[in-house]
């Protein structure tokens, strides 16, 4: 047959009829002018393989079918007898741009079905944390309702209530004139009121004792008693808001156990008021630190007035304020307040009576006001005069015995005077012949026999300065009594240690 003389060559039959000098050429570099509809399609008849493949060996195992059609825009195939693909040039003609919107467009539905997927969970969680905090409401009144049925009917149950909203401000305890409430007064004075510590040595390790003082004015100036303080001691300050502050003593008047002390730093002052005007029977508030104990305020009313007080240290009187507000040790240099938040007066409890219970003194602010404004001013109080001795009056029988036990003999029953124990040495006195053990029994002529006759018959005539004439006595063991006179000079005090 005339097929059996073509020649196959990788695609396609040549005819050895064809023009020698026409190669092959792979499709791929034709020009792009040469469509691929315009190639001529190889005859794929039975007759043309058999001589294929007797020309190029036995290949019936390969036996050739015809290429599948193309689809329009899909990727390049490979025949089986070809190096080259199949549509290669149609994909080409596909844009960069086509395939890019193609893969986002994959891309998004992805990203479409992700996001549904979380949504969906997402209110499923939810669904199900709503479905247990159902459960467990319901749970717990179903237990409840079992613990209210089988509950003890005679358990008891214990309420509590709050004040109502503001029932604590100041202002709701004060009425249109001005006084307070117990508690408006407790409020109102807390911050003027403060706590006084002394210590014996400079580190504050040996504390002596506490007390209490009133703060005088806003630049720290503060009252308190002078038993409260050493004369060589250290005293810190406490406030009510926890701070501690270092004072130094700026006057002490031992005889009227009134002292001052300063701070370096802003206080807030209480307000003095008119002991003139107390009445018995009016409500006070007695404010202070007993027993370290700071703040503690007892109330009471005022049980008398103008009561002259001795103290108990020196036996020196003074006018106070008699109440039966609690005052203990620790309140002294505290303050008695009436219902108007005013002090009227200096609590001490060296102005107590140690016979009764339930009365308590404080000095009258009008007293105690002078004194306190000479101590700001001086340090001291002016007029104050020592005769430079220590002494033992007989204004008791118990003091009587007790000089008799110092002589260690008898002193006659009729015999009257004041026993001398000590002579100061740096006074007048100690250049006259009056020695420790003798009496002195008058003054200028007039007896005296307690403490209080020797000043007031003193300071009545004389002061510091002055010489004192006087009538003194010499006893000896069989009651003989020697009497002789002297004369000493009254010398000035300021230490305030009278």
């Amino acid at each position: 047959m005339e097929d059996n003389n073509n020649i196959y060559t990788g695609g396609r039959i040549v005819s050895p009829n064809s023009t020698p000098n026409q190669q092959y050429v792979p499709k791929h570099e034709k020009p792009a002018e040469a469509s691929y509809e315009a190639t001529s399609q190889p005859d794929y008849s039975r007759q043309q393989n058999y001589n294929a493949q007797t020309q190029y060996g036995n290949q019936q195992q390969y036996r050739q079918t015809p290429p599948p059609p193309q689809q329009s825009g899909g990727r390049p195939v490979y025949d089986r007898f070809m190096y080259e693909p199949i549509g290669f040039d149609s994909y080409d003609k596909k844009s960069a741009a086509e395939i890019r919107a193609e893969d986002e467009k994959r891309e998004h539905r992805k990203r479409t079905g992700r996001e549904k997927a979380i949504l969906i969970l997402f209110f499923v969680l939810i669904f199900i944390t709503i479905a247990l905090g159902l459960f467990g409401i319901i749970a717990d009144l179903m237990k409840s309702s079992d613990h209210i049925s089988t509950a003890n009917p005679n358990q008891v149950v214990i309420y509590q209530n709050s004040k109502p909203e503001g029932a604590n401000d100041l202002e709701n305890f004060v009425d249109e004139n001005g006084r307070y409430t117990t508690e408006g007064v407790a409020a109102a004075v807390k911050e003027s009121i403060v706590e006084i510590y002394t210590y014996t040595d400079a580190f504050h390790n040996n504390l002596q004792g506490t007390g209490s003082g009133v703060v005088l004015s806003e630049d720290g100036y503060i009252v308190t008693n002078a038993h409260v303080l050493l004369e060589d001691g250290y005293h810190d300050v406490h406030t009510t808001d926890g701070k501690v502050y270092s004072a130094k003593v700026v006057g002490r008047d031992v005889k009227t156990d009134i002292a001052v002390i300063k701070v370096n730093e802003t206080l807030k002052a209480a307000v003095l008021g008119n002991s003139d005007e107390v009445i018995v029977g009016e409500h006070v508030l007695a404010v202070g630190n007993p027993a370290g104990l700071s703040n503690t305020v007892t109330d009471g009313i005022v049980s008398a007035t103008g009561r002259k007080i001795r103290s108990d240290s020196t036996g020196f009187e003074m006018n106070c304020i008699q109440t039966n507000a609690a005052i203990s040790p620790g309140n002294s240099g505290g303050a008695l307040v009436n219902m108007y938040g005013q002090v009227i007066g200096i609590t001490s409890s060296k102005y107590v009576s140690s016979s009764y219970e339930g009365l308590g003194f404080a000095i009258t602010i009008n007293d105690a006001k002078p004194i306190i404004e000479q101590l700001i001013k001086n340090g001291y109080i002016d007029g104050r005069f020592r005769i430079g001795i220590r002494l033992i009056d007989m204004s008791k029988p118990s003091k009587r015995e007790t000089i008799e036990e110092a002589l260690g003999y008898k002193i006659p029953e009729d015999f009257e005077g004041i026993y001398i124990s000590e002579v100061m040495e740096d006074c007048d006195i100690a250049n006259t012949e009056l020695k420790s053990g003798d009496f002195i029994t008058a003054i200028n002529g007039k007896s005296v026999k307690t403490y209080d006759e020797l000043y007031d018959t003193i300071s009545a005539s004389y002061g510091a300065g002055d010489t004192v004439p006087a009538t003194c006595a010499r006893i000896d063991k069989d009651g003989n009594v020697e009497y002789f006179n002297i004369e000493f000079e009254l010398m000035p005090d300021t230490s305030g240690n009278y």
